[in-house]
């Protein structure tokens, strides 16, 4: 059971960026998924989160319209689009499944058991 992040990078600010994460070795269409993000000294923070069909998105409110979290069953991945990037977007990103619902989109943390390796995202002025 596992998770691969990737499409982290150095971008300028206003910029774009879309991350990728996999999961391989397990059912992936029944989860939620959740992308979140940790910058250096603070606390790993919720970014967005997606039910199992897609159907129910939330993001936190620093990234609304800005990010669009999305997924693709068929091949076990979930996207983070960013645009419009910001300094303050800087931080390493992970992703992560939550197996308790197919529905709810949590936001706090714990409650997501399978996490990726985080990918480095970050945003020059």
């Amino acid at each position: 059971v596992q998770l691969q992040a990737s499409g982290g990078g150095l971008v300028q600010a206003g910029g774009s960026l879309r991350l990728s994460c996999t999961g391989s070795g397990r059912t992936f269409s029944n989860s939620v998924m959740g992308w979140f993000r940790q910058a250096p000294g603070k606390e790993r923070e919720f970014v967005a989160g997606i039910s199992w069909n897609g159907s129910n998105t939330i993001y936190e409110d620093s990234v609304k319209g800005r990010f669009t979290i999305s997924r693709d069953n068929a091949k076990n991945t979930v996207y983070l689009q960013m645009n419009s990037l910001k300094p303050e977007d800087t931080a390493v990103y992970y992703c992560a499944a939550d197996d308790s619902y197919r529905n709810l989109v949590r936001v706090h943390r714990y409650a997501y058991e399978v996490w990726g390796q985080g990918t480095l995202v970050t945003v020059s002025s």
